[in-house]
């Protein structure tokens, strides 16, 4: 039977011990070099990538948070839009960025946590992005054209019960979210609207306006002006408080259907390789950003309401609502495309 030499084993501890430093010297030595590539970042300029075209409810609320942090920042960040199939296009790029923070990607609820159950996409964007901060909560409402007899949401599931299949509902295309807003009304009020998808939220107003369609769940900011001009009727708005641009406007919980809650949102993620101490840093320049009153009142203007809160809170979100959807998507049968 073999043995070690006692002067073997003594060599194999040295060897072992001298391995352990090394580890721990270049870990540290990682952490001291990522720590003095942050303090430095950025030293050139930044991209923020947008999955949908100029002009868009994103595309707005980018420009506005990619003006504030390049004066934070004393240096340009410049939005590029790669728009194309639902958004996919743009976050497969942002994701494969190379991850040293000068990619940014100003995604939706859709691009983050719903695109990945209705498109065969390359990635899941759960793991492929590291969450930096959520910027904005959208407000939804759901209007209807005047000549629906509907006044409130009671009104309005007592005739979809009372005319099973009869009454649609427009939207900005399959999978986005006043789709599955109508979808998860479909499912908690236990009525059939029938859903009629179009190319964007443009075509769904005119033909709402028009008469083809009979109601929408949509963005707040959207449907203001029609409300405000009384060619839409405000019956409810889907989150869980009342806006302040409609304060006479019940939620939908308080219309009576309780647990029905639906905010759309914009978040901001870079590449998942991406260094912590730039992560961190980011984040605290979006903070930068959400606390400028000018901001946050222009936002609000538009139907949408600052959310200051850390890498881990924008992930749990993603998550969540990854998860939720994802249940309301095969309930609902809705096909993937």
């Amino acid at each position: 039977m073999h043995t070690i030499s006692s002067v073997a084993l003594q060599a194999v501890r040295r060897m072992a011990v001298t391995s352990a430093a090394i580890c721990a010297v270049a870990a540290a030595f990682t952490t001291v070099v990522q720590a003095e590539d942050a303090s430095a970042y950025p030293d050139k300029p930044v991209r923020m990538i947008v999955g949908f075209p100029p002009g868009g409810g994103t595309d707005i609320v980018a420009r506005i948070f990619a003006d504030k942090l390049g004066a934070i920042w004393h240096t340009q960040v410049i939005v590029d839009n790669k728009a194309g199939a639902g958004g996919v296009i743009g976050t497969e790029a942002a994701a494969r960025a190379n991850p040293d923070g000068y990619t940014l990607f100003m995604g939706t609820m859709g691009n983050f946590s719903v695109n990945q159950h209705l498109y065969p996409m390359s990635l899941d964007p759960i793991t492929a992005f590291q969450p930096v901060a959520q910027a904005v909560a959208v407000h939804f409402v759901l209007v209807t054209n005047p000549s629906l007899p509907v006044h409130n949401v009671k009104e309005l599931i007592a005739l979809a019960k009372k005319k099973p299949g009869q009454i649609n509902y427009s939207s900005s295309g399959v999978g986005g979210a006043p789709h599955l807003a109508g979808s998860l009304f479909n499912e908690m009020a236990g009525v059939k609207l029938v859903h009629i998808p179009y190319k964007g939220s443009g075509p769904s107003f005119t033909d709402l306006l028009g008469g083809q369609v009979s109601l929408t769940f949509d963005s707040l900011v959207q449907a203001l002006p029609y409300i405000k001009a009384g060619k839409l009727r405000a019956l409810a708005v889907l989150g869980s408080k009342r806006s302040q641009l409609l304060p006479d406007v019940p939620t939908m919980q308080e219309a009576g259907l309780q647990g029905y809650d639906v905010t759309n949102w914009f978040g901001i993620a870079v590449p998942a390789e991406t260094p912590r101490p730039i992560v961190d840093k980011i984040n605290t320049a979006i903070r930068e950003v959400q606390a400028d009153p000018a901001i946050s009142q222009k936002l609000a203007q538009m139907g949408a309401t600052v959310t200051p809160g850390t890498p881990e809170d924008f992930e749990a979100l993603m998550k969540s609502d990854s998860r939720r959807w994802a249940k309301v998507i095969k309930e609902a049968g809705i096909k993937r495309n």
